[in-house]
C-alpha cells in the first residue's frame, strides 16, 4: 500500500478514535436511580400468562367483552404488526393486507401503541418509522372490524426523528393526547389531536416535563448504554387518563419525577407556551418506567424494567410495589380487561435493542401477562 493511503487511513482512523472518546465521555455514562421497589403485596404466583410469543410484544388493548389486542415490538422487526387473540392464537388485525406496504392504504407500518375507547373504537398509532414515512392514527369499529377514522400527521407536528410512542383517549373519544417520544433528535413533546376536527398540535415541546434526565436503564442482565459509548435516555412515554378525563399524568422513560397537566389547559389554545408551561405539576416520584395507566379509583400503575416489578403509585402520592418477578422482562404496556384483570406485555428490549435476530430467538418465548391488582379500571386502557 502506497504510504500516502496508509496516512489517510491512519488519520481516518485517529479520527475516528477521538470521536467515540469524545462521545463517549460526552454520553457514555450517567446516574442510577435508587431502587424504588419494595416487597411486592402481591405473590408471583398471581401472575397469569396470556400467551407465548415468537416475537417481543409492544403494547395491549383487551375490549370490555375480553378481546386481546397487541402490537409487536417493532425493535423485534417481526413479520405483522396488529395482533388479536383468537381462541388463543395470534391473528393479524384486521387481517394479513395490512400487515403489509403494498397490499392495503392506509397499511401498518411502525405500529406500538393501540387503545380502545369507551365507542368501541380500536386506535392504532404508528410512527412510521421514527417519522421517515407518514406517522398516522387509525381507528376501527370492533362491532363490523372496519376502519372508521384514519388521519396523518402533518410534518410539522411529527416529522422526521419523531416517534409517536403512547397515547390516551378522552371519555368522549373526540380528543387524544400522545406522548411524543423523540429518541433520535430529543425534541419531545405532547400530541393533542382533536378527532372531530381532523386538528393536531404540538405542546410542551421540550419541556423539562417531557425531556429524560441522566439516568443509565439498568436492568439485571445489561446497562443500556449503547455500543458502550451512548447512554439510552429516553424522553416522555409513560401516559395515562384519570377516569373522568379531567388530568393527563406523563413523564419520561428516563425520569424520577410524575407529572401531570389538566387536560382543560391542554385544551386552551389561548394559553402562550409559556403559560401552559406553568400549568404543569410536579405530581409524584416515580421509578424509571415504560407503561403507565390509571384505575378507577384514581391510583396511576408503572412499568419498572429496571427490577422486573409493576408498581402502584396511590392516590396519597406514595408508591407500593404491586408484583415483581423475574418473568416480568422488561414490562412494557399495560391494559385493563374485563373481572378486574390487568393485562401487562413483557417487551424483553434489553434482549432486543441494538441485538440481532439471534438475540430475539435466544430468548423466545415472550410473554403477555394479568393479574387482579384488586381495583377495576377502565377496558382498553
Amino acid at each position: 500500500m502506497k504510504q500516502w493511503l496508509i496516512r489517510i487511513v491512519a488519520s481516518l482512523a485517529a479520527v475516528l478514535l477521538i470521536a467515540v472518546a469524545v462521545i463517549r465521555l460526552m454520553f457514555g455514562s450517567g446516574d442510577y436511580l435508587e431502587d424504588r421497589t419494595g416487597e411486592p403485596l402481591l405473590p408471583a404466583s398471581a401472575l397469569e400468562k396470556v400467551v407465548d410469543l415468537d416475537f417481543p410484544p409492544g403494547n395491549v388493548a383487551v375490549s370490555a367483552t375480553g378481546r386481546v389486542f397487541f402490537t409487536l415490538h417493532p425493535d423485534g422487526r417481526p413479520p405483522t404488526s396488529v395482533m388479536e387473540l383468537v381462541d388463543g392464537e395470534p391473528v393479524p388485525y384486521p387481517n394479513r393486507e395490512y400487515q403489509k406496504r403494498a397490499l392495503a392504504v392506509p397499511y401498518f407500518q411502525t405500529v406500538l401503541s393501540l387503545r380502545i375507547d369507551r365507542q368501541n373504537r380500536l386506535w392504532t398509532l404508528d410512527h412510521a418509522e421514527f417519522g421517515s414515512g407518514h406517522p398516522r392514527i387509525v381507528a376501527f369499529d370492533l362491532t363490523t372490524d372496519e376502519m372508521v377514522h384514519e388521519y396523518a400527521f402533518p410534518r410539522a407536528v411529527a416529522g422526521a426523528g419523531s416517534m409517536l410512542n403512547d397515547f390516551q383517549v378522552s371519555p368522549d373519544g373526540k380528543t387524544i393526547y400522545i406522548a411524543e417520544t423523540s429518541p433520535l433528535v430529543h425534541r419531545p413533546a405532547l400530541i393533542v389531536y382533536d378527532v372531530e376536527r381532523g386538528e393536531s398540535r404540538r405542546l410542551l415541546n421540550e419541556h423539562r416535563s417531557v425531556l429524560p434526565q441522566n439516568y443509565v436503564i439498568k436492568t439485571s442482565e445489561r446497562e443500556m448504554i449503547i455500543y458502550g459509548i451512548y447512554n439510552m435516555r429516553i424522553g416522555v412515554d409513560s401516559i395515562a387518563l384519570d377516569k373522568a378525563g379531567e388530568w393527563l399524568y406523563y413523564g419520561p422513560v428516563s425520569g424520577d419525577t410524575l407529572f401531570r397537566i389538566k387536560t382543560s389547559d391542554l385544551a386552551d389554545q389561548s394559553l402562550a407556551p409559556d403559560e401552559l408551561a406553568a400549568r404543569v405539576e410536579d405530581y409524584a416520584p416515580k421509578t424509571l418506567s415504560d407503561g403507565l395507566t390509571m384505575d378507577n379509583a384514581g391510583n396511576v400503575y408503572l412499568s419498572d424494567m429496571e427490577h422486573n416489578a409493576v408498581v402502584l403509585l396511590r392516590a396519597d402520592r406514595t408508591l407500593q410495589t404491586l408484583v415483581k418477578d423475574e418473568r416480568l422482562r422488561w414490562p412494557d404496556g399495560f391494559s385493563f380487561g374485563p373481572d378486574g384483570w390487568l393485562y401487562v406485555t413483557c417487551s424483553s428490549l434489553q434482549h432486543i435493542l441494538f441485538k440481532g435476530r439471534s438475540s430475539r430467538r435466544e430468548h423466545a418465548p415472550y410473554q403477555i401477562y394479568r393479574f387482579k391488582p384488586g381495583y377495576d379500571g377502565i377496558a382498553g386502557h
